[in-house]
């Protein structure tokens, strides 16, 4: 067997609409490395407030797996298909998933998950607190305190809300 085969990336793979949470279970019941994000969101009923775990990436769970549990992943109920990202499946760094658990990790966490499409962007920016210290985002939209962090292999754009205080502007050119 090749390196190539037994090395594990991340991956996303697109689920039934609302399958989320089931497809994770399935799969690590197979034995397969998956995490599905959950967020803590109070919903507001009727006659309750209630507080649940939704997902943080509709349609989305992360698998880490080789080549040669791919078949396995995509006979899974509920799972459709790998997302792919210029013509083959999109490898998530491994950076990229740590630093959405560990944000996850911190108390309070506001995240919003938009689609790039449609976006324009206009101004790099440094994040200087926080989990996300040091990374770069691009704002996309007027506000004062929110932060486009894109996940370039996913083409999705997460929504950090945090202190305009913890923002300065790149030193890079756009």
């Amino acid at each position: 067997m090749k390196l190539s085969e037994t090395e594990k990336k991340w991956y996303a793979i697109y689920t039934k609409p609302r399958w989320e949470k089931k497809v994770d279970s399935i799969l690590l019941r197979k034995g397969i490395n998956s995490w599905c994000p959950l967020q803590r969101v109070q919903r507001q009923w009727s006659d309750r407030k209630k507080v649940i775990e939704e997902p943080l990436f509709k349609s989305y769970v992360f698998v880490k797996i080789n080549e040669a549990e791919r078949l396995e992943v995509l006979t899974t109920d509920g799972a459709l298909n790998f997302v792919y990202y210029l013509g083959k499946p999109a490898v998530i760094k491994d950076e990229e998933i740590e630093i959405i658990k560990k944000y996850l990790l911190e108390e309070d966490t506001k995240i919003e998950v938009l689609s790039v499409e449609g976006y324009k962007e206009k101004m790099k920016v440094k994040v200087s607190h926080g989990v996300f210290m040091n990374n770069e985002g691009t704002v996309v939209r007027g506000g004062k305190k929110k932060v486009f962090v894109q996940l370039e292999s996913l083409g999705q754009v997460m929504i950090v809300e945090f202190p305009v205080e913890y923002l300065a502007p790149s030193s890079k050119p756009i």
